[in-house]
């Protein structure tokens, strides 16, 4: 599986994006998704999780309220919605498949097994 992720970009405090993550295969709808990011000089971290049918989703306490992951399998893409943005949120953001079909989410970014290439979000002060 190849993954896409695009959408970031340049953002004042509390703006918003949606950042995109395309699947290249089918057998995506089978998988749960991951966001995670990773700022300059620190570890990459869990952001939100969504399930393979998109009925559980979880998040780190950091964006919880303000970001929402979801996904359409049919379009074989999982979107990040990220309002209310703070300085603090600049990173790479990466989204992430588990080829377990039908797991639950994990939050640990050593159980994904398919990353994309990473999409960069820096809101300025």
């Amino acid at each position: 599986v190849q993954l896409q992720a695009s959408g970031g970009g340049l953002v004042q405090a509390g703006g918003s994006l949606r950042l995109s993550c395309a699947a290249s295969e089918r057998t995506f709808t089978r998988y749960p998704m991951g966001w995670f990011r990773q700022a300059p000089g620190k570890e990459r971290e869990f952001v939100a999780a969504i399930s393979w049918s998109g009925g559980s989703t979880y998040y780190a306490d950091s964006v919880k309220g303000r970001f929402t992951i979801s996904r359409d399998n049919a379009k074989n893409t999982v979107y990040l919605r990220m309002n209310s943005l703070k300085p603090e949120d600049t990173a790479v953001y990466y989204c992430a498949a588990d080829q377990e079909p039908y797991h639950p989410p994990p939050r640990l970014a050593g159980e994904y097994d398919y990353w994309g290439q990473g999409t960069q979000v820096t809101v300025s002060s």
